[in-house]
């Protein structure tokens, strides 16, 4: 029998922060947070100038509003101050860091349909 976890869609989940009816693109949220790590940082860039709002990116490559408002919603990010140049560095709290590992686990327990089928549907 596979393994449950807090990302999966297992009754007992439900409502929990975390659960799966509330995590937008489980697979791509899980792929933000392993690529974080311990310590590589989100940058939150300010848009209000520009009209556009604000953004986020890890490794220089964007990370979907839904996902990074969804973290910090959570409090799996904190901000740990500006850069140079003055974005916002979000790292992952001690939670984040529980929430990530759970959903490690969780995908390593799922079988290769299974991952499959959320990585198309989410």
């Amino acid at each position: 029998m596979a393994r449950r976890g807090r990302m999966d869609h297992d009754e007992t989940t439900r409502g929990k922060a975390g659960s799966a009816g509330d995590i937008p693109s489980r697979y791509e949220t899980l792929e933000v947070m392993r690529l974080m790590g311990r310590y590589v940082p989100i940058l939150m860039l300010g848009g209000d100038a520009d009209g556009y709002g604000a953004r986020w990116t890890l490794h220089g490559t964007q990370v979907q509003p839904g996902i990074a408002g969804y973290l910090m919603e959570k409090g799996y990010l904190v901000d740990s101050g500006p850069t140079e140049m003055g974005a916002r560095k979000l790292i992952l709290t001690e939670e984040g860091i529980r929430f990530r590992e759970e959903g490690v686990a969780w995908w390593n327990s799922l079988g290769i349909l299974e991952r499959l089928k959320i990585r198309i549907l989410g």
